[in-house]
């Protein structure tokens, strides 16, 4: 990893498990993911800055080591309810509908789900793949 170029780039691991991490990452790398969001509610709870366009990102696998790095697109908020199927789409997580479901549960688990709740919904770009460090 060039560690210069990523030092100041946040470090983040998709969703709620090592498992499910890897899962998205793994459609991340298959360019199949290039989109994602997260509740607004967190960046407030966690006191963490709102993502901007054109910032970097470093995404993690499961084990929390460096994969791939992203350059932030776009950023956008918008209720749950309101998000675009082109968007959910752009998740590579499946149908409209699987996309609701799975973010409706992966949100309860959470203890954040509202139908009204905001996202903040991010389009990105792989700019860099990482070697995979030896098993």
């Amino acid at each position: 990893m060039n560690n210069e170029r990523y030092l100041q780039a946040v470090h983040f691991s998709f969703g709620d498990s090592p498992a499910m991490a890897d899962q998205l990452l793994a459609l991340v790398l298959a360019g199949k993911k290039r989109a994602t969001c997260g509740a607004l509610q967190s960046y407030y709870d966690d006191n963490e800055p709102l993502p901007q366009a054109g910032a970097f990102n470093v995404i993690e696998d499961g084990r929390g080591r460096a994969a791939c790095a992203i350059e932030i697109k776009e950023v956008s908020i918008l209720r749950y309810c309101d998000v675009p199927e082109e968007f959910a789409l752009a998740e590579g997580e499946g149908t409209f509908e699987e996309w609701k479901r799975e973010h409706r549960d992966f949100f309860t688990r959470t203890g954040e789900f509202s139908e009204e709740m905001k996202l903040v919904c991010l389009r990105f770009d792989v700019v860099e793949v990482f070697d995979a460090p030896a098993a």
